[in-house]
């Protein structure tokens, strides 16, 4: 750990990080004690709540073995490997009951926090997704959860627990994140730039350029396209958890610019993990 005049000094995460992880996980983990069905599948998905839990447990106690400064390897960073892993890993954890599970995700996301906090990784750490600091592992958590907590609030007929705030904090991850999840298929060729707008505070930017997608905490200076996006909205559009049309519709996205036919193709650049 770092010292300067003999005084002990921390890695601090984000205003506000630690804390949403922690409510994110509590929030999480009362969905599941509340007489939750574990049988009951998840909307949309081949998991149960009790799968997508477990999955929850196993990945808050990875991203805390992460932050302590062990290595663990989870797939290439492909959709696919990913998919097989988690498969993997569930097989392998038989655990599907809502009492140990909700336990498992609130212990292992405040031993995350805990790790994060008292710098134990040194410099980045490699994660399923890439090479990351401390901070955008931490952000990664919270988008982690936020994505299946959305799913579980979902099954079980509850309120979910993604807001304007939490989804602020999950963009060091979503700007580290993007270019490595970029569908070739769809950027090939492709030159655009892109402001992103979220309603109510932040804004990034993304260029292609021969079809080379780079992403900036600062917007093009002279942009091709502005999406303007409601929070929830482009946090759950990001995590393959909401097609456009629908926002479009009720006016949760608003788009300007020299070039608006370019706003539709945005979402299909990615491919969410």
């Amino acid at each position: 750990m770092d010292s300067v005049a003999g005084q002990d000094v921390r890695r601090s995460l984000p205003e506000g990080l630690g804390a949403a992880i922690h409510e994110t996980a509590e929030e999480i983990a009362a969905l599941l004690r509340t007489d939750a069905d574990m049988e009951r599948r998840i909307p949309g998905a081949e998991w149960s709540v009790g799968e997508a839990a477990a999955h929850l447990a196993l990945a808050n106690e990875l991203m805390a073995e992460l932050a302590a400064g062990h290595a663990r390897r989870y797939g290439d960073g492909t959709p696919q490997s990913l998919a097989e892993a988690n498969e993997r890993s569930l097989a392998e954890f038989g655990e599907r009951t809502a009492e140990p599970l909700a336990a498992m995700i609130v212990e292992h996301a405040d031993a995350c926090v805990k790790a994060l906090e008292e710098g134990a990784a040194e410099g980045t750490v490699v994660t399923p997704l890439g090479s990351m600091s401390p901070q955008e592992l931490g952000s990664y958590l919270l988008t982690h959860m936020l994505g299946h907590g959305y799913d579980l609030a979902r099954a079980l007929g509850r309120v979910h627990m993604i807001d304007r705030a939490r989804v602020g904090l999950t963009l060091p991850f979503m700007l580290t994140a993007m270019p490595r999840v970029t569908n070739p298929l769809r950027t090939s060729g492709m030159n655009a730039r892109y402001d992103i707008r979220l309603w109510g505070g932040g804004r990034f930017g993304v260029t292609l350029v021969d079809g080379v997608l780079t992403v900036d905490p600062q917007p093009p200076a002279r942009p091709d396209c502005t999406i303007s996006i409601e929070p929830v909205t482009f946090l759950l559009m990001a995590l393959g958890r909401q097609g456009q049309v629908s926002p479009i519709a009720r006016g949760r996205i608003l788009v300007r610019g020299r070039k608006p036919w370019l706003a539709p193709r945005f979402p299909g650049l990615f491919t969410a993990p």
